[in-house]
């Protein structure tokens, strides 16, 4: 998006807004999913977005049983493009702008890879199948390192993935968790714990919880 604009996703509406970050006035609304709901029909549910500032490209996850990521033009508004089947109720959503990846979470418990030129699927991988319920909702990157941190809302782990081959290069003990930040500056990853109240604090390099808030 532009400069001082900020883009907002309306779940119940299925709508993306974008308003001036220094007056707070709407600048544009666009509608993502124009179904109506009803008993039957279940619009789509803007999630998570990212934003790849080099092209001004807005990505949007739409949640639900087969869901999409939304490839909205930062600058005008307008939708170029749905990138469809990325599972059932894919909610993680980030970006690599300079290895022209995107990646999205999912209930199904897969990592997907989408090329961020073709706005194609490039490789989609189930980290774990171990016969237990995995929910990863979000994931945050370590561009540098080639790793994603991902939460799992399931289980009492955080995941940390090469995102170059889907590998999991550990399984981090934490309580059931939400959001996850990772902070290059200081190698380490920001965990939110919804059940807990916690917040914890993982050393990006051994891999242990040092902290928890």
């Amino acid at each position: 998006m532009p400069p001082a604009r900020c883009g907002f996703g309306n779940t119940v509406d299925s709508t993306v807004t974008a308003i001036d970050a220094k007056t707070g006035a709407v600048k544009g609304c666009l509608v993502l999913d124009e179904r109506q709901r009803s008993e039957t029909v279940r619009p789509l549910q803007p999630r998570e977005l990212a934003v790849n500032e080099q092209t001004n490209t807005v990505y949007i996850t739409g949640l639900g049983k087969e869901s999409v990521i939304w490839v909205v033009d930062g600058a005008t508004l307008k939708l170029k493009t749905t990138i469809t089947g990325t599972g059932a109720m894919a909610t993680g959503l980030a970006i690599d702008p300079q290895a022209k990846r995107l990646y999205t979470t999912n209930a199904d418990g897969e990592l997907l890879t989408i090329d961020s030129e073709s706005n194609t699927i490039a490789s989609r991988k189930k980290l774990q199948d171990d016969g237990k319920a995995h929910f990863y909702l979000n994931l945050s990157l370590d561009t540098a390192g080639h790793r994603a941190f991902i939460t799992d809302s399931k289980q009492p782990e955080v995941l940390v993935v090469d995102t170059r081959d889907g590998k999991v290069l550990e399984k981090i003990a934490a309580p059931e968790s939400l959001t996850v930040l990772f902070n290059p500056a200081r190698n380490e990853a920001y965990v939110t714990h919804r059940k807990a109240g916690e917040v914890s604090v993982i050393d990006g390099k051994s891999y242990k919880v040092v902290k928890t808030f």
